[in-house]
Order: structure tokens, then C-alpha cells, then sequence
């Protein structure tokens, strides 16, 4: 018989089981009659005859039972008796399964929550079509260049035909303003390629996506077109059948929708979401002046490529470093020279882009990975209190082994019987474990906290297989000890008594489990105090600013109808009816704001040191975002073009010199304000007023006499060091630039900081849309209180304290109660003990004593192993720790004390109980 025809049997057996025994009983009974028949004819008297047939098949039930062996093996009989015994067991004990089915619910939950982010954020490939076979276009270390200019999309698409398809796809920080003045209301959006949807895949839910004539720039024939996301036309059109053809105002543009995505397509960035998707044709309509497509310095597209079936990555990317010369001689920036930063040297290389690219898992990968180690030791430690539960339980049913034994039983056959029972708690466990993960996995989602951050989190085939994995391993961790324990008795015990004594000894064993879960307890309360420690002293960095009462909000002029020479003046006209609103403070306009958008340039200070010349041409330059160190070598400054009064607003103090004034105008003397960062970096923490400041690039650059020195203050990010700043006069930073330009227009987009006399900043929200209305209703804005601004930047930190001090505290709950258990059923072994002790004169202080020396020996040993560990284990946290040492003595010391502390009052309870046990009692009940 083959497997196939055996697995065929078993199933029909388990499915149709009473009719295949019904078939079976009457094939045998038919047999017995036949040859029952033939020796009736050979002249046997019918009884003898139907005697001597039932001989040779050995009687029905016993042929039933072979027949059942050879067809399917007698195991699956005893298995479902097993576990039909288990579930009678678990019926009496009912309060004993639901402990440990809710101790396991909590672990295997927590561990499944976890593990569904991950999966979904790092592990998962992208739900499109063959995602093994997408490639994305880099250039090679040390640039590691990933975005790409539009001038070098379109000379690359030349030759996506030596592909399965290429496509241009934006980054995933795009905001989309559907608002036509006032508040703004934004959207997530992205602009990508007309071949982009063909490229993966991706069929349409509603309507068509993109074709290549709607990728034509300025819109295709029948005008520009969107598509959007599913969850977008639920929650913005209600799910309305007839959206296709519907006008979407997207910036001030009308927008024809054409199509709708799937649900749970995301585009190419796990954690990623979008409302929309723009064709890269329509977005100088959208951005007017703005319009980065003929920039050939402004690099914000990832390209996409599908590999041919036969392809492989390292053939197509041998491919692409043929072409590259030619394009990126094609698509060269005027101010780059064909040597400078090896732009033309520089090797294209396509890297596997099955799993997409998202800016989430970089940030959250290492604290995701920890959180995993983290729920993993939560679960042994579950694990070990289970055992340590289903060992007593063990003992108690000494008795009931020991008969089984002596009447015929195997031991394989009991250790069978209780490993049964440990998976059948196991897969509870895990079924109530599924539902707390699902809770707990939407919670976490939401606690990743941003606007464009969305992780589906299905119930899927993966995520089944993890928790059964999760399940069987925690069924073989806490079942096979006790599995074990009940194979070692010998069945002269069931001769003996059944009391206390006689139900097992208290063995290593269950020592061995409590030192573990101290050990691993006081792990978690390392890591624990570590990230609080962190997350405390991020909260306490010296700021150089007040956030408090301090309302950020974005004004917005790229689709306004106002002329860029006209924006200064109108933005000095909002400043003004804002200054004059009841109960405001100050206000001012800058470029940018604390933890925003940074501004960089190279530069050259009078007596110092270090010269633009003489330095490596690296680190970031420029405006935007970046998280690229600065080298020390480099002299690189950040800039922010400022009112008068934004000093004041911020709350950052004046040192030496001067403000800046209403006196210093676009035609005035050019001044800065600057930093004590940046007099240590240029001038060795000498006074720099009076010294001055001339832009690297271009050479012409006016000096900018530097006026006065204030405090440091954050500029880019909370866990880095202060930055070299320099504040100019807002009238003299043209269009993020310190260049002379004859227009003097100011940037499109700047930001108003509003502080509050008292109370919160927020109900100012209304009088400054008021005010902006009053002065050009087309103008776009952004709300935002500074003090959130800083809790989102903090987001990872708060989310690893939180996580891991709730999971340590769990930790220490479980470990304490273990503890707590094997000491006292310790005590109620040892009652008869004690009660001798005490009759012969021992005092209470005495018994206390020794209880608690072998309590203290379980603790001290598992600290000391637990200290081995976190000493082994901390170093890989330290990339998430803000100003503190993984091995740091405070920590470790405090997190032993606290479970010396615990594990002793755990240990003096049933102590104290022990001491107060009368002896004639206890003589009289042994």
C-alpha cells in the first residue's frame, strides 16, 4: 500500500468511522458464516462448526482490532481516548486550565502580535504579481545613492525594454492638499510612472489605472487624471459605485478619477500607505513653479525594473553598467563636473526589491527584532511556571501512574497521555492567543504613530504556522518535564500511601525551572530599565527652546494666486494680524522649524580654521530631509531664514550682540545670528560676533557679518548633538539660498510659530486661518503644537520603554508567583519536618530562616545567570540607547535588587506560614 492510498485510509476512517466499523463488522461476521457454511457441508454440527470459524479468526473483535492495525494502526484509537480523557480532566480541573490556558493566551499572543509586524514590515514580499522578480536601481557604496532624478528616469526608460517593464515610483512622504484655501486637508499620495500598475500586476477594483497617454506632461488628452486607493474611496466617497469619471481638486486642480486599487496593495513600501497616485505627466500642474521634473538636482524617484524570467539580477545590473556612462553624461547637473563626487564613475547596481523599500523598516526593524527576543522570553518564562504547575499536578496523580504501571502500562503510553494533554492547553492557549493578538497588533500599529503608516494584519496561512509552531514548541517545553517525572515512578507506589509524602519529592527539577525564570526575569528588568532610562533622558535633553504653548503652522503658496515676488510682503501681512490676536504672545516666520526640513551649506568663517577648499567634498548640503551624520572636517552649517521675534517666540536666549531687526531688510547689510555650537565648531567656542560668514558656493556670495550669538537649541533631531546654526533675517534668505537674486522671492512654503500668552496654543487655529483668509484666501495651512511635534519624534523610544517595561513587569509577576508556588508546596512537603523541628524547641525566627536561605539560593543563582546573559545580550540594544551604556552598573543593580526584593516577600510568605504551624496537629494528621 502506498502512503498516498494509507493517508487516503485514515482520513476515510476518521471521516466515515462508524460506517467503515459498520462495513468492517459485518466483512467479518459475512467470513465467519461462509466458513462456518463449508464445515456444516463437511458434516460439523452447526454450533461446532460456527465455534471452530470464530477459532480461526480468533474471535471478531480481535480480527476488528488487526483488521484496524493494518489498515490505520490502533494509535489513532488511543489518541482520541487520550484526548477525550484530557478533556474530562480539564472539565473537573476547571480553574487549574483556565490558569494556564490565560498564561499561555498572554505569551503566545504577545509573541504572535510581534511576529505579525514583523512579517508584515520585514519579512513579507509585496502582494503583486511574481515579486521575486522585481529589482530596484541603486548606485554602489559609497554613495548608495536610491533616488533618482526625472531627467534620469526618462533617459533610463529609453531602455526598459530590455526588462519586463520598468517604472518611476515617488518617495513615500508626498502630501497632496485637497483643500482650495484656508486649513489645509491632506491626502497621502504618490506620483509614479504610466507603466507602473502594468509592471506589477495590479488590477483594478473599479475602473482602469493608468495608460501611457495619461502620462504625458501636463495630462493626457482627456485632461489629468488619479487614481485612488480603495480605503480611500470608502472613507472619502462612502464606497459609491459610480466614482469613476467623479472630479477629485487635488492642489487647486481638477483631477478626473479613472481607477480604483485593490484592497491590501500598498504600492511598494510595507508600512506604506496612499490615498492617491498621480501620473508623473500631471505634476507641474500640481506644482506649478515648483516642478522638479526638468531638475536635474532634484532627486526624489525610486526606478523599479522586472527582470525577464530567464534574467538574473546580476546579468541585468552587468546590463545597466553599460548604459550608465551614457546616461548619466545625458542627465549630468550643470554644477557637477564630470569628476566631482565620482557622479559618473559611480556603478548602477540592481538590488532584490521583493519586499519593497520603506523608511519604517529601517526605523523600526532593531526595536521590532528586540521586542521579538523580548515576547520569546516572556514565553519561556510562561513556560516554566506551566511546568512547574503541571509537576505538582504530576505528583498529586503519583498515585493514579503508579497503578497504570503496575497494570500493564507503558510508560510511553503515559508520557503520551500527558504530552497530549500539555499540546491540547498548548492549542487553547493559542486559540485565545490569536483573538490578544489581533487586539494587540492593531494597538502597536496605531502606537507607530504616523499619518502614512498602515500595516494590514490578516489572519493568514503564515501567521497560523507561526502560532501552531509557537504552541507546539511551548507544549514541548512545559509537557515533557512532567512527562518525564510520571515515567520515573515505580509501581510499588501504588502499594504505598497516598499522602504528601509519598506523591514525589521536591527534585532539582523544579529548582532548576524557578532559577531560569529569575534568570530571564531579571533580563527582561535590564532591558526594561535600559529603555525607560533612554526614553527618560531623551525627555530631559536640554532643548535650547520652550515647546510648550508654541503652535507651528505651515503656510502653503505653491497653488496660491499670488505672484513669488509678491510673497514676502504678504507673508509679513499675516504676521502682523496674527501679532494683533488677543492672548498671543509672540509670533514670527522662518524657513523651517525645530525637527523639521533642515538647510545646510558649506561655508567659510573669518579666523577659522577650517576652509571649504581643504575639506572632503561629503555630507549633506542643501534643503530637505536627511539623517546623514555631518563629519567633523566639513565646514557645514544649518541655516534658517527668521523674523524678528522668533527668538522670543522659541524662548531660546540672546547671548552676546544683538537680534535680529525689523532695520535688517533685503537691501540692508547682510547679518546672522549664530549658535554656541557653531562658535565651538569655527572658532573654537571664541565670541563670533563681528566675524563673517561667506557661502562656499558660488564664489560671489556676499559676507554675512555675524551680529550676535544665542544658546543651542535642536535643530534636526532630539538624539543627536546641537548643530552649527545660523539664523539670517528672513528678508535676506532668498528662496533658501543666500545667492543675490534680483526677483527677492521667499520660499513658497514657510512656517508661522505662534506662542501663547497662556493656556494651549491650539485655539489660536481659527484666528490665524481668519487671519490668512483676510489676506489671501488661497493660501494653504498645516496645524501643528510643537510639543507634539517632539512626542511623535520620540515615538520608537516611548513605544520600546512602554513594551518593555509592561512585558518586564509580567516577567517579574510570573517569576514571583513561581516562585512563590515551589516554596510552598516545598513547605507542604516538608510540614512533618518542621513540625518535629518546632516540638523539639525551634523557634519561628528559625523555621523563617530556613525557608528562606533556599529561597535566596534559587534567587541569588538565577540573578547571577541572569546578569551573564543581559551582559551578553545588552550589547545588541546599544544602537537604541540615548547616552547610556548597555552594561550600565545602575541599572543592572537596580533591576537585581528589585527581584532580590520580590523574589524574598515571595519567599517569607509561605515562610511566616510554615512558622506558624502548631506540632501536635501536624504529629497527629502524619
Amino acid at each position: 500500500m502506498t502512503i498516498v492510498h494509507r493517508l487516503a485510509s485514515i482520513v476515510s476512517w476518521i471521516v466515515h468511522r462508524n460506517r467503515v466499523e459498520q462495513q468492517l463488522d459485518d466483512e467479518i461476521r459475512s467470513f465467519v458464516e461462509l466458513s462456518a457454511a463449508e464445515k456444516i457441508r463437511d458434516g460439523i454440527p452447526a454450533g461446532e462448526a460456527r465455534r471452530l470459524a470464530l477459532a480461526e479468526v480468533g474471535g471478531i473483535e480481535r480480527m476488528k482490532e488487526s483488521v484496524r492495525t493494518g489498515r490505520h494502526g490502533a494509535l489513532l484509537d488511543d489518541v482520541a481516548r487520550d484526548v477525550r480523557y484530557a478533556f474530562r480532566l480539564f472539565a473537573r480541573q476547571r480553574t487549574f486550565a483556565a490558569v494556564i490556558v490565560g498564561t499561555l493566551a498572554l505569551g503566545i499572543g504577545a509573541n504572535t502580535a510581534i511576529f505579525s509586524i514583523v512579517d508584515g514590515l520585514l519579512l513579507k514580499t509585496l502582494p503583486v504579481e511574481h515579486p521575486e522578480r522585481l529589482a530596484q536601481l541603486v548606485s554602489a557604496p559609497p554613495e548608495d545613492q536610491q533616488s533618482w532624478t526625472y531627467p534620469i528616469w526618462h533617459e533610463f526608460q529609453r531602455h526598459a525594454a530590455w526588462f519586463d517593464g520598468a517604472f518611476a515610483w515617488s518617495g513615500f512622504d508626498s502630501e497632496f492638499n485637497l483643500s482650495s484655501g484656508g486649513e489645509s486637508q491632506f491626502v497621502n499620495g504618490v506620483w509614479a510612472s504610466a507603466d507602473a500598475f502594468k509592471v506589477l500586476g495590479i488590477v483594478p477594483t473599479r475602473g482602469r489605472l493608468f495608460e501611457p497617454s495619461d502620462d504625458i506632461r501636463g495630462g493626457g488628452p482627456g485632461g489629468p487624471v488619479v487614481v485612488i486607493s480603495y480605503a480611500f474611496w470608502q472613507s472619502h466617497f462612502g464606497g459609491a459605485p459610480d466614482v469613476i469619471g467623479r472630479p477629485l481638486t487635488i492642489q487647486r486642480v481638477p483631477l478626473t478619477i479613472v481607477g480604483v486599487t485593490p484592497p491590501g496593495f500598498y504600492g511598494v513600501a510595507p508600512g506604506g500607505s496612499f490615498d492617491i497616485v498621480v501620473p508623473l505627466g500631471a505634476e507641474p500642474l500640481l506644482r506649478g513653479s515648483e516642478s522638479r521634473l526638468d531638475r536635474r538636482t532634484s532627486w526624489w524617484l525610486r526606478v523599479f525594473v522586472r527582470l525577464k524570467p530567464d534574467q538574473s539580477r546580476e546579468a541585468a545590473t552587468a546590463l545597466m553598467q553599460t548604459l550608465q556612462p551614457g546616461i548619466r553624461e545625458a542627465t549630468r547637473p550643470p554644477s557637477i563636473s564630470a569628476s566631482a563626487e565620482g557622479y559618473l564613475d559611480d556603478p548602477f547596481v540592481l538590488v532584490d526589491a521583493s519586499r519593497g523599500l520603506s523608511g519604517f523598516r529601517s526605523d523600526y526593524a532593531r526595536p521590532l527584532l528586540v521586542l521579538m527576543v523580548v515576547v520569546g522570553l516572556v514565553l519561556l518564562i510562561a513556560c516554566a511556571n506551566i511546568a512547574n504547575l503541571l509537576l505538582a499536578r504530576a505528583a498529586a496523580r503519583g498515585h493514579e501512574w503508579s497503578v497504570r504501571l503496575a497494570l500493564g502500562a507503558s510508560r510511553g503510553r503515559l508520557a503520551r497521555q500527558l504530552l497530549i494533554e500539555s499540546l491540547l492547553l498548548a492549542f487553547m492557549g493559542a486559540a485565545a492567543g490569536l483573538l490578544v493578538a489581533q487586539w494587540g497588533g492593531h494597538v502597536l500599529v496605531s502606537q507607530l504613530t504616523t499619518d502614512n503608516f498602515s500595516l494590514d494584519l490578516p489572519i493568514d496561512a503564515r501567521l497560523l504556522a507561526f502560532t501552531a509552531a509557537a504552541s507546539l514548541v511551548a507544549a514541548l517545553v512545559f509537557g515533557v518535564a512532567p512527562a518525564w517525572r510520571a515515567t520515573r515512578r515505580p509501581p510499588i507506589d501504588a502499594m504505598r500511601d497516598r499522602g504528601p509524602a509519598a506523591a514525589g519529592a521536591h527534585t532539582p527539577m523544579t529548582n532548576g525551572l524557578v532559577v531560569a525564570q529569575v534568570a530571564l526575569s531579571l533580563v527582561l528588568l535590564v532591558g526594561a530599565g535600559l529603555f525607560l532610562r533612554s526614553f527618560d533622558g531623551l525627555t530631559r535633553v536640554p532643548l535650547g527652546f520652550e515647546p510648550r504653548r508654541v503652535l507651528l503652522a505651515e503656510i502653503d503658496a505653491r497653488r496660491a494666486d499670488l505672484a513669488p515676488r509678491e510673497r514676502r510682503a504678504t507673508f509679513d501681512r499675516i504676521l502682523e494680524r496674527v501679532l494683533a490676536v488677543p492672548g498671543v504672545d509672540h509670533a514670527a516666520v522662518s524657513i523651517t522649524a525645530p525637527l523639521g526640513a533642515m538647510w545646510s551649506r558649506r561655508i567659510d568663517v573669518s579666523g577659522s580654521k577650517l576652509r571649504s577648499t581643504d575639506a572632503p567634498d561629503v555630507g549633506p548640503e542643501g534643503f530637505g530631509f536627511t539623517d546623514r551624520p555631518i563629519p567633523a572636517n566639513v565646514p557645514l552649517s544649518m541655516f534658517n531664514g527668521v523674523t524678528p521675534g522668533w527668538m522670543a517666540t522659541f524662548g531660546t536666549p540672546l547671548l552676546a550682540g544683538r537680534d535680529i531687526s525689523t532695520a535688517d531688510g533685503e537691501r540692508s547689510p547682510r547679518v546672522a545670528l549664530v549658535n554656541e555650537a557653531f562658535a565651538r565648531k569655527f572658532l573654537d567656542g571664541a565670541n563670533p560676533v563681528g566675524h563673517t560668514i561667506r557661502p562656499a558656493r558660488p564664489a560671489s556670495s556676499p559676507p554675512i557679518e555675524i551680529v550676535g550669538l544665542v544658546a543651542d537649541a535642536v535643530y534636526r533631531d532630539v538624539r543627536e548633538p546641537t548643530l552649527p546654526t545660523a539664523y539670517v533675517p528672513f528678508s535676506q534668505a532668498v528662496d533658501r539660498s543666500l545667492v543675490e537674486d534680483t526677483t527677492q522671492t521667499a520660499p513658497a512654503i514657510v512656517t508661522l510659530s505662534v506662542r501663547a500668552a497662556a493656556g494651549s496654543p491650539g485655539r489660536f487655529a481659527k484666528s490665524i486661518v481668519a487671519a490668512v483668509t483676510q489676506v489671501n484666501p488661497t493660501l494653504s495651512l498645516t496645524f501643528e503644537p510643537l510639543d507634539g511635534r517632539i512626542s511623535a519624534a520620540l515615538t520608537r523610544e516611548r513605544l520600546l520603554a512602554i513594551l518593555s517595561a509592561a512585558f518586564g513587569f509580567l516577567a517579574l509577576l510570573m517569576a514571583s508567583i513561581g516562585l512563590y508556588g515551589v516554596t510552598s508546596y516545598a513547605v507542604s512537603l516538608r510540614r512533618i519536618e518542621i513540625g518535629i523541628r518546632l516540638a523539639l524547641g525551634a523557634t519561628a525566627r528559625s523555621i523563617v530562616r530556613l525557608v528562606l536561605v533556599r529561597v535566596g539560593l534559587m534567587v541569588a543563582s538565577g540573578i547571577v545567570a541572569g546578569l551573564a546573559v543581559a551582559a551578553l545580550l545588552s550589547r545588541f540594544v546599544a544602537a537604541l540607547l540615548y547616552d547610556l551604556a548597555p552594561g550600565d552598573p545602575a541599572t543592572l543593580a537596580a533591576s537585581a535588587a528589585t527581584l532580590a526584593l520580590i523574589g524574598a516577600l515571595a519567599g517569607w510568605l509561605p515562610a511566616r506560614r510554615a512558622s506558624r504551624l502548631d506540632p501536635t496537629v501536624v504529629l497527629h494528621d502524619a
